[in-house]
């Protein structure tokens, strides 16, 4: 598993209405902007968002050319128009390290708002932990215990599913997080449980390694249709990876997940 320590980035939003610009339909025309910051683990604030690359938005497909490209801190993009719309935000980490893609509402309630969203940030390029050094700590917080072919090791809960072209078959790496701080070893007295929306998350976790290759691209997938801004997923391009928290799903996506893996692996 590739080790990682969260982030939080906030996505910062702008909008005005364009006074000269005639309506379209009964609606004033308006100008926006979106922007990416990192937000100091310590202090709080915000500061320039250097660990990513660069950023795509995915703007509605009536816009011209409407997946933009920036690629300056801090990522910002503006453009004008009559209606919000929900969009997809690509954030790419320094030396091709992964990417993830990030939903956001484009409304037009508030002049400003503001979104922020926890994220796994590998550390496994050295520029890019330099970079995150300027945030807070660089220590892997993934606190990862291995599921294999060969068994189990820890209790399972954070999953990994590998489907690298560079290696025949597939693995599931897993560790256990619940929140923002790392679960210990459950024992007799803990008061932790495992159980969320009647699903085992040890039980699932430990499932998904006896999933066939083309079965773990069916949970991928399921994952990705159901995606959400609360859900910790991270796809690790160059690693081969897609990483899923399974603590952050919701409570109806585990249920499908769990049914669905219990059919293919009776």
């Amino acid at each position: 598993m590739v080790p990682s320590v969260r982030r939080t980035i906030r996505i910062k939003t702008k909008q005005d209405i364009l006074p000269d610009v005639p309506p379209v339909e009964g609606f004033p025309v308006r100008k926006w902007s979106i922007e990416i910051v990192l937000i100091d683990e310590e202090t709080k604030q915000e500061i320039p968002a250097t660990i990513f690359d660069k950023v795509i938005y995915h703007l509605h497909p009536t816009f011209e050319n409407p997946n933009r490209t920036v690629t300056e801190v801090p990522f910002k993009i503006e453009e004008q128009g009559w209606g919000g719309f929900p969009l997809d935000i690509s954030v790419f980490f320094l030396e091709k390290a992964g990417d993830l893609k990030i939903s956001h509402d484009l409304n037009f309630l508030k002049n400003t708002y503001e979104v922020d969203h926890i994220i796994q940030v590998p550390i496994n390029k050295p520029l890019l932990v330099t970079e995150l050094a300027k945030s807070g700590p660089v220590e892997d917080t993934s606190n990862s215990t291995v599921i294999s072919e060969n068994g189990v090791i820890g209790t399972p809960a954070n999953v990994i599913v590998n489907n690298s072209n560079k290696r025949k078959g597939s693995s599931i790496t897993s560790g256990m997080e619940n929140g923002n701080e790392p679960l210990k070893k459950k024992s007799k007295t803990s008061t932790i449980s495992t159980i969320r929306g009647g699903v085992d998350m040890e039980k699932l976790a430990v499932a998904m390694t006896k999933l066939n290759e083309d079965d773990l691209v069916g949970v991928v997938q399921m994952v990705i249709d159901n995606k959400t801004p609360e859900m910790i997923v991270t796809n690790n391009v160059d690693e081969g990876e897609f990483v899923i928290d399974l603590y952050s799903l919701p409570e109806g996506l585990l249920k499908s997940l769990w049914e669905y893996v219990k059919k293919n692996t009776e």
